[in-house]
C-alpha cells in the first residue's frame, strides 16, 4: 500500500483500488511518429563535440525539476547544451557519448520512460503521468531523436560501473549522475566551454527558429501598442500579460522575464516587477522576447512614448541612442572583432555625454576611462540563441575576444539611463531611460536585422503608434 503524503486526505490505497486503477487501460503507444527535423543537425553537433574529446566519456544531463514551494515545482526548462546536442526537451534525461577505439563516440540518450500500469506509480506521485501528462516511451524517443534510448533509472548505476575511459560531466544539473562518476572540476568546465563554443555559429535550422521567435515577438510588441490604454488604466502588469499571451499562443513562453518599465523604471536595467503606473507623457521601455517551442528566443527592446509622441528632450535622448545603435550595427560583419560594435556604440554615446556636459572632455579620453558607463551601464549586446545570453560559458577567446563569422546571432542594444536621484544631470533629465535592441545574424557580406519589422527611428515609432495604439 502506497504511503500517503503528510496532511493528505487519503491515508493509503486499498488493494481493491489498486487493482481497479491498474486495469482497463488502452495501448497508447504512438506509431505515427517520425524523425524530428532537428535530429540531423543535432547529429552533426554531436560529431563536432566528439571530435574535441577523443577517448573520453561525456555526460550531458538535461536537469531535474526544481521545487518552487513545498510540492509545487517550477515549469521545467532543460539545460540548453543538452537541447542543442539532442533536440530533446524532457526532464531527467542525459546524453552520453561513449568513446570507441577509433577515437569516435557512440551516442545514446537516457530518458525517463512512461510509467508502467503494472504498479501504482503512474497515478500516485506528484510527478506521475496522470498528474503531469504523458511522456514518450523509449521506443518513441528513439524514433523522434534518432538516438538509442535507455531507462534513466539505471543511468547512475551504469555510469558508476563504467570503466576504461576518463569521464567528463556538466555539473550542477543532476546530483545523482554527478555522484555516480569520478571527474575533475576543471576538466568538466572544459566540456561546458566546448558546448558553448559549438553554439556560437548557428546552423540554418537554428536561424530559422530564431526568425520564428523574432516574428512572434514583433506581433507581441504590436499587441502591446494596441492595448496601451489598458496599461494606462491599470499598470505595467497589463503590458506584461499582453506580451505573455502572444508568447504562450505562438511559442513555449517568454525567453526571459519581460521588462515592462514605464517612467523612471526604464532606468533600471532588469526591471521585472512590472507593477508600476503607466502615465502619458512618460516613456515605456519594453524589453521582451518570445521563446519558440524548440526553446530559441528573441530579445528585442523598444522605448515608446506612452502618449504617442516624444517630448523634445525624450527625442534628444532617443536620437542619441538610435545613432549609437546605427553605428554599432554598421560594425556587425564577418571578420570584424566581436568588440567592434560595442566600441562603436559606446564611443558615440560618450561623445554625446561630453557634448551635453555630463562627463569631461575629450570624448576619446572619457571612453578610455569608461566614464560613459555611469549612464550606459551595460555592454552593448550579447550572443543570442537557446539562451537569451547565449554561449555564456564559451571560451573568452572565442566569444568577446573573437571574430564575427557568418551564422553568429547577436543583439545590439545601446542605452542611456539617467537615474531619478542623479544630481549630476539637470532635473528634467532624471528618470529618462532609453534602450533600442535588435537581433542580428551575421551574413557572408554583412548582417541581417531579424527584428527589422519593428520601427526604430523616432519618427517611425510615432507613426507606428499612431497606427496601432489603443
Amino acid at each position: 500500500m502506497a504511503k500517503g503524503r503528510k496532511n493528505g486526505l487519503y491515508s493509503g490505497i486499498s488493494e481493491e483500488l489498486s487493482a481497479l486503477m491498474r486495469a482497463g487501460w488502452a495501448d497508447t503507444e504512438r506509431h505515427d511518429l517520425g524523425l524530428d527535423e532537428q535530429a540531423p543537425y543535432a547529429a552533426r553537433r554531436r560529431a563536432a563535440l566528439s571530435a574535441r574529446f577523443p577517448g573520453e566519456r561525456l555526460v550531458i544531463p538535461s536537469g531535474n525539476l526544481k521545487t518552487r514551494s513545498n510540492d509545487d515545482t517550477y515549469p521545467f526548462r532543460p539545460y540548453s547544451g543538452y537541447v542543442h546536442m539532442t533536440g530533446d526537451r524532457a526532464r531527467d534525461g542525459a546524453l552520453v557519448l561513449e568513446p570507441r577505439a577509433d577515437g569516435g563516440h557512440d551516442a545514446y540518450c537516457y530518458q525517463l520512460p512512461r510509467d508502467s500500469r503494472d504498479t501504482d506509480e503512474f497515478w500516485t506521485g506528484a510527478t506521475a503521468e496522470l498528474w503531469m501528462g504523458r511522456r514518450r516511451s523509449l521506443a518513441e524517443s528513439e524514433t523522434v531523436l534518432g538516438l538509442p534510448c535507455r531507462d534513466v533509472r539505471s543511468a547512475a548505476r551504469d555510469l558508476a560501473g563504467a570503466s576504461g575511459a576518463p569521464t567528463r560531466i556538466v555539473r550542477g544539473l543532476d546530483p545523482s549522475l554527478e555522484a555516480a562518476v569520478t571527474t575533475e572540476e576543471e576538466r568538466d568546465a572544459e566540456l561546458e566551454e566546448a558546448l558553448g563554443d559549438l553554439r556560437l555559429v548557428k546552423d540554418d535550422w537554428e536561424i530559422a527558429e530564431l526568425r520564428k521567435a523574432v516574428d512572434s515577438t514583433v506581433r507581441g510588441f504590436t499587441d502591446v501598442i494596441g492595448e496601451l490604454s489598458g496599461a494606462v488604466a491599470s499598470s505595467e502588469r497589463w503590458i506584461e500579460g499582453t506580451f505573455f499571451r502572444r508568447a504562450r499562443l505562438e511559442g513555449n513562453s517568454v525567453g526571459y522575464g519581460s521588462i515592462c518599465a514605464a517612467g523612471e523604471h526604464a532606468t533600471i536595467m532588469h526591471w521585472t516587477d512590472n507593477d508600476g503606473p503607466v502615465r502619458p507623457g512618460e516613456l515605456l521601455l519594453l524589453d521582451a522576447g518570445v521563446e519558440t517551442h524548440t526553446l530559441y528566443t528573441a530579445d528585442v527592446t523598444r522605448t515608446l512614448p506612452i502618449s504617442g509622441t516624444f517630448t523634445p528632450l525624450q527625442r534628444k535622448v532617443y536620437d542619441a541612442v538610435y545613432e549609437a545603435q546605427e553605428a554599432g550595427m554598421a560594425a556587425v560583419k564577418p571578420g570584424a572583432a566581436y568588440r567592434d560594435f560595442h566600441e562603436a556604440s559606446q564611443r558615440h554615446l560618450a561623445a554625446r555625454l561630453v557634448e551635453w556636459g555630463f562627463i569631461e572632455a575629450p570624448a576619446d579620453r572619457a571612453y578610455e576611462l569608461g566614464l560613459q558607463r555611469r549612464f550606459t551601464m551595460a555592454g552593448t549586446g550579447h550572443m543570442l540563441g537557446l539562451d537569451v545570453h547565449d554561449c555564456a560559458q564559451a571560451r573568452q577567446e572565442e566569444y568577446v575576444d573573437g571574430v564575427l563569422e557568418p551564422g553568429m546571432v547577436l543583439t545590439v542594444e545601446p542605452g542611456l539611463y539617467f537615474q531619478p536621484d542623479d544630481l549630476t544631470v539637470p532635473e528634467e533629465w532624471r528618470g529618462i531611460g532609453v534602450r533600442i535592441e535588435d537581433d542580428l545574424v551575421v551574413t557572408d557580406d554583412g548582417h541581417e536585422n531579424l527584428s527589422a519589422g519593428l520601427p526604430r527611428s523616432a519618427d517611425d515609432v510615432e507613426a507606428w503608434m499612431a497606427r496601432f495604439a489603443g
